[in-house]
């Protein structure tokens, strides 16, 4: 009795056992029927469900999930390789992808089973056009074209494959390489929208502000890239060239606070040879290198780097304050003060920039006047006894008496040294003269009626000198 009742016990959890894995099974096969009923419903023909497939792949592509509508085709495909519209819808959103190999041998499938489809083989023409334009801005982005090559991205590739990552990163670099920066943020931006771990953008995005010279938000995107990749080889040259610039900078504007003007020089220099075409940073490190070089009396240098600036800003007041000043230096007056004028009606309210004006003004002035040191031929410290001395060398030089063969060149030179002994032989006119006092050619001068070596109709005048008259007869006075 009791062998049986064990019996009985055995067979009663086997039983239940059974039981159990029957359930299971019938489980396991009503879900896979109804997850798989709208592919079965479309391998079985039945239009309701395959309309409702491609209309889940329709939303797919709306919220831009290409990869799950492209899954749920390729399952259908897979249950039924007759479905002629899953290689269709296939065909298409590798299209826009810009996966064009992939994608043509989808369209050729579906062409083979509905031939003669015009729509389709409208597609894979705009397909094979957009596969060409591709090609052509790259190749044109290489040569330097970069316009043309734009054009062939947004007109062509990017109408025919919107979601094309290739044709959109190139786009940016085309908007970089453009110098439409602005443009190139706010396309980078789109991209990271949709993937907000895009190295390609975080560089290019970064690359961007950078040339606008905002390089904090640049160092921010080139981090994150790090972050995500830190071998990435683009983002470490660009993290680091940036980290090079602004340490060089930073050592030349401290150099040039401190007094330490040549060394700040050489600073300014090392930091512009970083990034030639980094044009919004460049221009005030020009302008630094300017003030410098203006401070150490270079004016040539100093004109040299000024004007790089204002080839990249031509409105920068400071820029032609500092080359006019340069122009000073090297004695450009009419330059001087055609860039100051400009800085003051840039400026009006700047009474800085209006005394240098001024000053550029007189010494403009003065350097129209006539140089009678330089008539005499000796330097502005020149002693009275040195001014007497040259001008008795020279008035015997251009005697006219002594220049038969060319006496009226001789009667003019000898006019003008006369003019020049005359303000610069005398201590008070001297003065006037030297403070850039305008001495119209004096009082007793050399204008009309006054000042006249030779006279008029024959008058008589007789030079001395110390020691006497000139040496040799007939040289004591002349006659004209």
């Amino acid at each position: 009795m009791e062998m049986v009742t064990k019996i009985c016990g055995c067979d009663m959890v086997a039983w239940r056992g059974f039981v159990y894995t029957i359930f299971i099974l019938n489980f396991v096969f009503c879900c896979q029927l109804i997850l798989l009923q709208p592919l079965v419903a479309a391998i079985d023909g039945k239009p309701g469900e395959a309309a409702a497939l491609f209309e889940r792949v329709s939303q797919s592509i709306k919220v831009k999930k290409y990869s799950e509508a492209l899954a749920e085709l390729n399952t259908a495909i897979e249950a039924d390789t007759a479905l002629s519209e899953a290689y269709w819808h296939r065909a298409s959103i590798l299209r826009q992808l810009c996966r064009y190999e992939e994608s043509e041998e989808s369209y050729n499938k579906f062409l083979e089973m509905k031939p003669g489809n015009s729509a389709a083989e409208k597609e894979l023409s705009q397909l094979h056009q957009a596969q060409n334009a591709l090609d052509s801005a790259n190749n044109l982005f290489d040569s330097g074209d970069f316009t043309k090559a734009l054009e062939y991205i947004e007109k062509v590739v990017l109408v025919f494959s919107p979601a094309c990552s290739k044709a959109k990163d190139l786009k940016v670099r085309l908007l970089i390489a453009t110098k439409d920066y602005s443009r190139a943020i706010s396309e980078s931006g789109y991209i990271l929208k949709e993937d907000e771990d895009n190295l390609e953008a975080l560089l290019l995005r970064g690359r961007a502000y950078y040339y606008l010279a905002d390089h904090d938000v640049a160092i921010r995107h080139y981090q994150k890239g790090l972050r995500l990749d830190p071998e990435h080889g683009e983002l470490k040259k660009a993290y680091f060239g940036l980290k090079n610039l602004l340490k060089k900078t930073k050592s030349a504007e401290d150099n040039a606070n401190k007094g330490k003007l040549r060394l700040a020089v050489e600073e300014y220099k090392s930091a512009l040879s970083v990034d030639p075409n980094h044009t919004a940073h460049n221009v005030h490190l020009h302008l630094g290198l300017c003030k410098v070089l203006v401070k150490l009396g270079r004016g040539k240098d100093a004109v040299t780097s000024c004007t790089e600036v204002l080839e990249i800003d031509g409105d920068l007041v400071e820029a032609l304050v500092q080359r006019g000043e340069a122009k000073l230096l090297v004695e450009d007056w009419e330059g001087a003060v055609a860039d100051l004028k400009s800085a003051a009606e840039k400026s009006p309210q700047d009474m800085n920039i209006r005394e240098t004006l001024m000053r550029a003004e007189r010494s403009l002035k003065m350097s129209q006047r006539k140089d009678w040191y330089k008539i005499l031929g000796i330097s502005k410290t020149a002693s009275m006894s040195e001014i007497k001395k040259a001008y008795k060398k020279l008035a015997l030089q251009w005697h006219p008496d002594k220049n038969v063969d060319n006496r009226e060149e001789a009667e003019a030179k000898f006019r003008e040294i006369a003019a020049a002994y005359e303000i610069l032989g005398d201590e008070d006119k001297r003065t006037r003269y030297d403070s850039g006092e305008d001495i119209d050619d004096m009082g007793s001068g050399m204008g009309g009626g006054g000042f006249n070596p030779f006279g008029a109709g024959g008058q008589q005048f007789t030079f001395h000198f110390e020691g006497g008259g000139f040496p040799g007869g007939g040289f004591g006075g002349f006659h004209f």
